[in-house]
């Protein structure tokens, strides 16, 4: 056997080993819910269905700078595997590429941090967390001898917590790579320390995400956080199709809250429904209006900025989840309107430009 082909089973050996695993798994991709264990969320028995069009929208050309592209070649090229406008329930366009279909599962990386947001909210509503100016210690308080009892739920909600985290997924080394390669995400969370002071700077790092996920993880109090997704968001928005959470490890893991919802493309679109109701699903109480008004009124007090708030991008007229290589639900209220791009990559396209343009002629 020729030396280099040592390396292949070498690292297999090594899985445990983060840079081992990191270049096992090579770069990060919409289909990573194949490698990392996760809990499963189970569709309903009746799910509610968005009522397809009598008329479909069907786009032809469309400008960006100046020049003419085609629609759904455009969405082609840049990678796109599923792409939904829907307007008062009705899907105007449904499209799928490259081999994707209604029911195909997508990771959807950052919108994930959304989706705790909610969770948060849904908390507070519970009673099991009192407020979000409460310190990070009061439910964490090993993390108060790195100076956390500075930072409060606020802080990491708004990315003003002056944390000290590398967010690139390219280097085994940086931060948000350990946490999305690792096994061991409770220990990592709680190494975390501070290089600034809370409430000064906006620093987008999912190291905060994670840290609400490990509040979360304490005050569920044995129940895991996918078990109070399942019983806050995705019963009561009746899922159409089988979807998981990506844990750390098997064995008494972690939900990724910082990432990894692996789910379908109509199922990610209720919760832009969600959105658009102001917390209710077809009139149904789901998740407190005021905290969802919360939520998406931009705050420029105590570092914060006016294009993000708790965990949710802001734009003209709408709040949209963001997530790596362009995943990207955007919910605006005021003409009851969503609109979904998941892809494999960004491509070379201005989508939150485009999304705009389109949410702006319908």
């Amino acid at each position: 056997m020729r030396p280099f082909q040592l390396l292949i089973p070498a690292f297999l050996f090594l899985g445990g080993c983060l840079p081992a695993r990191y270049v096992v798994y090579n770069y990060a991709d919409i289909t990573d819910y194949r490698k990392f264990p996760e809990r499963k969320l189970t569709p309903d028995a009746q799910p509610f269905k968005f009522t397809p069009a009598a008329k479909p929208l069907q786009p032809r050309e469309f400008a960006i700078d100046g020049k003419e592209y085609d629609f759904e070649r455009y969405l082609q090229k840049n990678k796109t595997v599923a792409f939904l406008i829907i307007r008062n329930d009705t899907l105007l366009y449904e499209k799928y590429f490259s081999g994707y279909r209604a029911d195909s599962r997508v990771a959807s990386f950052s919108m994930a941090k959304s989706f705790t947001s909610l969770l948060i909210g849904a908390a507070i509503e519970d009673g099991l967390i009192r407020s979000v100016d409460d310190p990070v210690t009061d439910y964490l308080p090993e993390m108060a001898k790195a100076g956390f009892e500075k930072v409060t739920l606020r802080h990491l909600l708004q990315m003003t917590s002056g944390l000290k985290f590398n967010e690139s997924y390219y280097s085994p080394a940086a931060d948000a790579a350990a946490f999305y390669y690792g096994r061991h995400l409770r220990q990592r969370t709680q190494a975390l320390r501070l290089s600034g002071k809370p409430g000064t700077a906006f620093d987008y790092t999912s190291g905060s995400t994670q840290l609400l996920g490990a509040i979360l993880d304490r005050v569920l109090k044995g129940k895991t956080i996918t078990q109070y997704f399942q019983e806050k968001i995705w019963s009561p928005l009746r899922m159409q199709y089988p979807a998981g959470w990506s844990i750390d490890q098997e064995k008494d893991g972690i939900e990724k809250t910082f990432c990894c919802v692996n789910a379908t493309a109509l199922d990610f679109a209720k919760v832009g429904k969600l959105m658009n109701e102001k917390g209710r699903f077809n009139g149904a109480p789901v998740i407190p209006e005021s905290w969802i008004q919360e939520s998406t009124t931009p705050d420029t007090t105590d570092g914060g900025v006016r294009f993000y708030k708790y965990q949710w991008w802001l734009a003209p007229h709408a709040a949209y989840a963001n997530g790596y290589l362009g995943q990207l639900l955007y919910s605006f209220p005021e003409k009851n309107l969503l609109i979904l791009r998941l892809g494999k990559a960004e491509g070379k396209a201005p989508w939150e430009r485009i999304i705009q343009s389109l949410a702006a002629s319908l």
